[in-house]
């Protein structure tokens, strides 16, 4: 990597700290270049604009959740325990990767009625991760470890509502039995796919 792309890729890294405590809308140029040690001109010289900005943020922050979630939880073996690594890689991002918490959990509740190149961008990763969920879960009907007339699209849902509600009890209320009554969650979910025994 080129020193303008790892320099460009510790702007970000730092932004999407910024950004997981205080949304796209609480970075700031200023702020930022002071956190960086960079000048508001040297800063804006990797970017053009705060749109863009936030945009690549987004990107980065896509990237960090695929390394962070989606291959680790990829190497697993297929059926059940991919959709339990899955589940588990995703409580570690949500609880210990950024300081504020999910990103794109944060970025839903900034952006949903803001209409916007950013906003959609942040649609197509949700569905992108949906549509994981929902595979993964697939994967595991094909493997016979979950109900062969599994809706894989309304267990996507429900995973992901969980996820949402350990977001919101864990951050917003700060309940110290978030992390417990979330997996007892997960674990009814699982329950219910099973395949018949």
């Amino acid at each position: 990597m080129r020193k303008g792309e790892l320099t460009r890729t510790a702007i970000l890294d730092e932004a999407l700290q910024v950004a997981s405590r205080s949304g796209f809308t609480g970075l700031s140029v200023g702020g930022l270049a002071e956190q960086t040690g960079m000048s508001k001109s040297g800063l804006f010289a990797h970017f053009g604009s705060m749109d863009q900005l936030q945009l690549q943020l987004l990107q980065r922050a896509r990237e960090r959740f695929v390394d962070s979630v989606v291959r680790p939880a990829l190497s697993a073996p297929r059926g059940e325990q991919r959709v339990r690594a899955v589940f588990d890689s995703w409580l570690r991002w949500s609880n210990d990767v950024l300081d504020g918490g999910c990103i794109f959990v944060a970025a839903a509740a900034e952006l949903d009625d803001r209409p916007g190149e950013l906003r959609d961008a942040l649609v197509l990763a949700e569905r992108d991760w949906l549509e994981l969920l929902a595979t993964v879960a697939g994967t595991a009907v094909t493997e016979g470890a979950f109900a062969s007339d599994l809706d894989t699209d309304q267990f996507a849902f429900e995973v992901h509502s969980l996820m949402l509600g350990h977001h919101h009890a864990s951050r917003l209320m700060n309940d110290p039995r978030a992390l417990a009554m979330t997996r007892r969650s997960f674990e009814s979910i699982i329950s219910a796919a099973r395949a018949a025994e």
